[in-house]
């Protein structure tokens, strides 16, 4: 049984280096028994109360699509030791109107590249604290912060070292079996 994962990328840039790991990840993810589909944010406008009488079409659509996935991957970049602003908004969306949050009870996995050797551990943390703050179970481990060398995933989505091809793959198999567990 494949499991149906909605992805949000945290970065709207098309040469984002985690948007190439989105695309390393769709490769890699019908090996993990998992389908992976973009949550797209880019078009969400930026959460304020006045919405929440009336949420914009885009926003409600986007909360839905949190709500229809099995579970829930985040590739997040890290902004100054943090998430970006435009992920901390796609969330806040997602959380309100007050009682209606989309990511409560909902399975959710973090994962980033970054240019250091860090990954993207300190904006995972951060992100992690939101996630448990929704109530959304997360994935505790393996954790995975991936250091994005020139070259480690090509533009159709290849993950060029062996290594990390199957510690992806890997990670990615951890992710179904959390989500199957809490979606039982």
């Amino acid at each position: 049984m494949t499991v149906k994962i909605g992805a949000i990328v945290g970065s709207i840039s098309s040469t984002s280096i985690n948007r190439a790991l989105f695309n390393a990840l769709v490769t890699l993810a019908p090996s993990a028994g998992v389908e992976l589909t973009e949550i797209p944010i880019k078009e969400l406008p930026f959460y304020t109360s006045d919405f929440d009488g009336d949420y914009p079409e885009v926003a409600t659509d986007f909360k839905h699509a949190i709500e229809d996935a099995d579970g829930i991957v985040i590739i997040t970049p890290e902004y100054n030791r943090s998430v970006p602003g435009v992920l901390k908004n796609a969330l806040d969306v997602a959380s309100r109107p007050w009682g209606q949050n989309s990511f409560a009870g909902k399975p959710s996995a973090v994962i980033g590249a970054s240019a250091g050797q860090i990954g993207t551990a300190v904006a995972q943390q951060h992100l992690r604290s939101v996630l448990s703050f929704f109530g959304s179970p997360e994935l505790a481990q393996p954790e995975a912060y991936i250091w994005s060398k020139p070259g480690l995933i090509t533009a159709d989505g290849e993950v060029t070292d062996e290594a990390t091809a199957r510690f992806l793959t890997d990670w990615l198999t951890a992710v179904a079996a959390h989500v199957n567990r809490h979606s039982a």
